[in-house]
């Protein structure tokens, strides 16, 4: 072998292992904190669409970030310990979903970002100062529930013509909040569309759901319609079938349920907003500042089952 053919190769190995060396991946890893009031089970297709899109984006899971995943199981009283316990971990951005999510991270922490993948009512709540300037560590997007649940109602009272008696199902412990949004705007648009409202309060599980379409059934109802939130949609088959069972028009918040075999439904796109969200944590994790200064709006759509 030339001494010339040597230094070549030698220079050729050198080249070789700096490039493997620069394309390793370098600097922080950044962990992220999910908090969700629902079940991992029931969330899985919501959860791989933020998945799938933060991959999209160039963050890849044990390579560049973390993911800490908690979840309340349908239990409420868990939310402020496993927002706490996400602060301890010092992440670096909370994701949260609907509910009273949002609430207990921002309790939790006034510094970490948190991005909402929905909110109810983010101003009426205190989540944010005003959904053009929200101010403090909150940017996310609304789902404009209230105002969709009356036009829920329209829908229903449309397909079911001779409808006199409806059935809102909706978490336990809503008609404890004095101005619940949720009853505010759908008490006055049952009369003005002649609709008895039937409000039943569920807990969202098999012995809950079972006894709410029971009571739904006793009070004579003749269609029904729940109140947006993960904690329903978790157990969106189940809802299904038993609407099913009970032989119950329904009219859904989310598409998800209309693919678990519901009627139809009508509410912005779930799915889309926890891909949006990734955008949102891809940006602040950049160290976009101007992210944390909207909250978004979501078109609604439609859809149905025959």
């Amino acid at each position: 072998m030339t001494r010339k053919t040597l230094i070549w190769l030698l220079a050729t190995f050198l080249l070789t292992t700096a490039t493997a060396a620069d394309a390793q991946p370098t600097g922080k890893v950044f962990r992220i904190g999910f908090l969700d009031n629902s079940t991992a089970s029931g969330m899985a297709v919501l959860v791989e669409a933020f998945q799938q899109e933060l991959t999209k984006l160039g963050w890849i899971e044990g390579k560049n970030i973390t993911i800490e995943y908690r979840f309340a199981e349908q239990k409420l009283e868990r939310l402020p310990d496993l927002a706490a316990e996400l602060v301890r971990l010092k992440v670096d951005l909370i994701v949260t979903s609907g509910g009273t999510t949002p609430l207990a991270a921002k309790k939790a922490t006034s510094t970490i970002p948190i991005v909402m993948t929905t909110s109810t009512d983010p101003v009426g709540t205190g989540l944010v100062a005003s959904l053009a300037r929200p101010g403090g560590n909150v940017t996310g997007f609304t789902a404009l529930a209230p105002e969709l649940n009356t036009k829920r109602l329209e829908i229903l009272k449309d397909a079911v013509p001779k409808l006199t008696r409806v059935g809102l199902l909706r978490s336990p412990g809503a008609s404890t909040v004095p101005d619940d949004p949720q009853s505010k705007e759908l008490r006055p648009a049952a009369l003005a569309l002649k609709l008895k409202l039937e409000e039943i309060d569920t807990q969202p599980d098999a012995k809950g759901l079972e006894s709410a379409f029971q009571t739904a059934k006793q009070k004579q109802v003749g269609a029904i319609m729940t109140t947006p939130g993960n904690r329903f949609f978790a157990e969106r088959k189940r809802i299904v079938e038993l609407a099913g069972k009970y032989r119950l028009p329904a009219i859904y918040p989310q598409k998800g349920y209309v693919d678990a075999g519901g009627l139809m439904s009508y509410g912005v796109d779930y799915t889309d907003q926890f891909r949006r969200a990734a955008y949102y944590v891809h940006k602040i994790l950049k160290g976009s500042k101007l992210v944390i200064c909207r909250c978004s709006r979501q078109r609604s759509s439609s859809s149905s089952s025959i």
